[in-house]
């Protein structure tokens, strides 16, 4: 498994996968917007030529933001969401980036395992975040020395 920056060639794989797996997925055109924004990097997950998973954030001033993680049903349970998540933070920490930061289902427990066994620590809650259905989120933080 390769993880790369995601290039034009990879947007559409990610705007469908982004419709499958969230129930307000972002659109294609939003996620090619990403390409363009200097705020922004996003890996994906590559099996061969396979497309298997991607990652999105956006930093500001030291701190980032994970935008969204998803990974294609066939290859969930393989460790792409664990490395891709590192991937991220490597990146992350070259730029001189000390955090990162997310937003889950409280109802999503693998996900929920995932950040925890990375080092995510719950930070907060907000209620009532996520639509389709109404859920609250839970706010989990890393944080490390640059």
């Amino acid at each position: 498994m390769k993880f790369v920056r995601m290039e034009t060639q990879h947007v559409a794989q990610v705007a469908a996968l982004e419709a499958e797996c969230f129930s307000a997925p972002w659109s294609e055109n939003a996620i090619g917007s990403e390409l363009c924004n200097p705020l922004s990097v996003w890996f994906v997950a590559m099996d061969n030529d396979t497309f298997a998973g991607y990652v999105g954030s956006q930093a500001v001033m030291g701190e980032a933001d994970m935008m969204n993680l998803a990974v294609s049903p066939q290859y969930r349970r393989q460790g792409v969401a664990d490395g891709l998540v590192k991937a991220l933070i490597a990146y992350l920490k070259e730029q001189q980036v000390y955090s990162l930061s997310l937003e889950v289902r409280a109802s999503n427990e693998p996900a929920i395992a995932l950040y925890h066994k990375l080092g995510f620590e719950q930070v907060g809650c907000r209620p009532g975040y996520y639509s389709k259905p109404k859920e609250d989120a839970l706010i989990l933080r890393k944080e490390w020395q640059v």
